[in-house]
Formats: structure tokens, C-alpha cells, sequence
């Protein structure tokens, strides 16, 4: 009769620790994992971009910054990411110090580098961020 009830005592146990672990685990499963990435300079270390990249509702969101050495001269970020089958890019520009942001549904691979002094010059190594 012991061994009956620890048994089942033991079996009640686990169920509510089951239950328990089940409900503290659901809310991390659906967390996104935000990722910071850079320093990724132009390879003229005269420019830099640095920022963070999350998925979340289904969408990729990328909040980057900006910074360049004065001299009158444009740097340039470049993104490159895989979305629905094919691959796409684009660029922005500043001169000193800058913060953008965008995002995109169906997104799963993002690729950046750094350019100082024009679009293509004196570009950096490309990092997959995403």
C-alpha cells in the first residue's frame, strides 16, 4: 500500500512539474533572439556600422548606426538579404552620424559590408547578420 501511494504521489509530482516546466517554457519558444552585430568597417577604417537583428511576428527587423570620419566624404552601407526565392540589395548613405532601420516578411538571410567614399570604394568584408 506505501509503495502504491508514494507511487503515485511520485507520479502526481511529475505531472505538475511537467506542467509547470511546459508554461515556463511556452514563453521563451515564442521569444525572438536578437542578434548585435559590428563594428564592420570600410577597409579604409574610415567608416563603421554596428546594430541589432531580430525576427519577430514573422517579420526580420534591422535597426543599424552610422559613423564616419570627418572629411566631406560619404560612407555607405550595404544590405544584401535572401527573401521568397530571391536575393536583393540596397544602400544608404551619410556623412557623420546616422540611425535607420527597416525590415521584411519572408526574409531568412541578411548579409552586410561598409563602404567609405563612395558606393563601392574602399568597401569592408561582408557579415552575414542574419
Amino acid at each position: 500500500m506505501r509503495k502504491t501511494l508514494a507511487i503515485a504521489a511520485l507520479a502526481g509530482s511529475l505531472a505538475a512539474s511537467t506542467a509547470v516546466t511546459a508554461l515556463a517554457a511556452a514563453p521563451a519558444a515564442q521569444a525572438s533572439t536578437v542578434v548585435s552585430w559590428g563594428r564592420f568597417f570600410s577597409s579604409d577604417h574610415k567608416a563603421y556600422t554596428f546594430g541589432k537583428t531580430w525576427k519577430s511576428g514573422g517579420k526580420v527587423f534591422t535597426t543599424w548606426h552610422g559613423v564616419d570620419k570627418p572629411g566631406g566624404k560619404k560612407a555607405w552601407v550595404w544590405f544584401e538579404f535572401y527573401q521568397n526565392g530571391g536575393w536583393h540589395k540596397f544602400n544608404r548613405s551619410w556623412d557623420g552620424k546616422v540611425t535607420g532601420s527597416w525590415n521584411g516578411r519572408g526574409v531568412s538571410k541578411v548579409y552586410t559590408f561598409t563602404c567609405w567614399a563612395g558606393k563601392f570604394d574602399n568597401c569592408g568584408d561582408k557579415h552575414r547578420i542574419y
